[in-house]
């Protein structure tokens, strides 16, 4: 397992609700949290890892042993409030950061790995982190949300993310399309 970058495709995917939490299942989340802190991240969605469901998990202190970690499954986001620019970044666009509008709260509903429901109204850092990793589970990037004058400011990084991923799939590194999506819909029959 590895963090894919951007543009790769199933960043872009609209992953599916999870059905089953096995063991397989618990050991992804446990390679998970292996990778985001191994890459100083704060939130890793199961989109990033190029597994199509929806799954994120997040340590808002970033280091193991530091500040709580937080299992996602099936987050359904709602009831927003206010609003607030602040910077973000994404471990799919390595060292690419820019300012973003978001709900300054928001109230999230997801299950934890043991299947249980649980609900909670988030704002700061954690609710940030959680907007940020459920979009990544509809397909959507924080580029995306980025009002046009700061995204053309940063329009040459993300086309030097866009020329490397060409190179990579050129040289076979990232198989096309067609292999993503067979290999995307095994993934779903395991746990969808």
């Amino acid at each position: 397992m590895e963090i894919v970058h951007y543009p790769h495709p199933t960043l872009r995917y609209h992953s599916k609700p999870i059905r089953r939490v096995n063991n397989e299942l618990k050991k992804i989340v446990d390679e998970m949290f292996d990778l985001m802190y191994e890459a100083s991240g704060v939130g890793l969605a199961a989109n990033q890892v190029d597994l199509p469901v929806q799954l994120f998990v997040t340590n808002p202190a970033g280091e193991r042993g530091d500040g709580e970690e937080h299992v996602f499954i099936n987050p359904v986001l709602s009831r927003p409030k206010g609003s607030e620019e602040k910077q973000e970044g994404c471990l799919s666009l390595p060292e690419l950061y820019g300012n973003v509008i978001r709900p300054r709260e928001i109230h999230c509903q997801a299950y934890n790995l043991k299947g249980q429901e649980f609900k909670r109204t988030v704002d700061g850092l954690f609710g940030r982190i959680i907007q940020h990793e459920t979009d990544h589970l509809q397909g959507v990037l924080f580029i995306d949300r980025m009002k046009e004058s700061i995204r053309e400011s940063v329009s040459d990084e993300i086309e030097e993310f866009e020329i490397e991923f060409q190179s990579m799939r050129d040289s076979g590194t990232i198989p096309d399309d067609s292999i993503i999506r067979k290999r995307l819909a095994d993934m779903e029959s395991r746990f969808c």
